[in-house]
């Protein structure tokens, strides 16, 4: 680690931390000083704690070996290429609508999610990339507007028109209850704020999965014949 760090002299990381470095937050709106609330010995520690590590560690090389870092925290992001099995809510209940399959949904549905369009998320980082090396972060990026999961649900059912019910089954160990950043230095650093609405995210997004979904089965129709 230490031998890449000094290779990297002359050069900026840009590693990503995702949310979830803030566990099950007690602060809401999360703010980047907030140090989070994470269950170190739950079933999502490791993943909760590895990105915290990721962090320290990268600001350790950067006060020790002056490594030049920037440090973006990433919200749910979501948008076209996803991978149908990448097991994220958007990706699943998706493709769950589009299959007619049962939208399954883990306790009440209450929990709450901030989407990021994937070109809102790639201007951010641009802007962050190209902002001064005396701006390294953590900075949040994402969208400030959240939706209960039921509600995510609910209109991807509409906007699909599929003929999908909505299931529930028991929520997961740990699963934050309420996920939302805090972008006030994203405004005012990067002067950048999401700008594709989430109606708007999610048709683009139905659209690239239903292609692949089709292609899908174009291609096992043509092995089978």
């Amino acid at each position: 680690m230490r031998s890449m760090a000094l290779s990297w002299h002359g050069y900026t990381a840009r590693p990503s931390c995702n949310h979830p470095r803030y566990g099950d937050p007690l602060q809401h709106p999360q703010q980047e000083t907030y140090c989070g609330n994470v269950n170190q010995i739950g079933p999502r520690g490791c993943y909760d704690e590895g990105k915290r590590c990721a962090e320290t560690l990268l600001f350790d090389y950067h006060r020790k070996y002056g490594t030049d870092v920037k440090v973006g925290r990433i919200f749910n992001t979501y948008g076209p290429r996803m991978r149908l099995d990448d097991g994220r809510v958007v990706s699943n209940f998706i493709v769950q609508a589009l299959t007619n399959q049962d939208i399954t949904i883990y306790g009440d549905g209450m929990q709450t999610r901030s989407l990021c369009y994937v070109d809102d998320l790639i201007e951010a980082f641009i802007r962050f990339s190209n902002a001064g090396p005396e701006l390294i972060g953590p900075i949040n990026l994402g969208n400030p507007v959240e939706i209960p999961v039921i509600q995510l649900a609910q209109l991807v059912l509409e906007l699909t028109n599929s003929r999908s019910k909505i299931v529930h089954l028991p929520a997961v160990v740990d699963d934050p209850k309420q996920r939302r950043p805090d972008i006030s230095m994203a405004r005012k650093e990067l002067d950048w704020a999401p700008r594709v609405p989430l109606r708007e995210g999610l048709a683009r997004t139905i659209s690239y999965f239903d292609g692949v979904l089709c292609s899908t089965d174009a291609v096992q129709s043509a092995e089978v014949a």
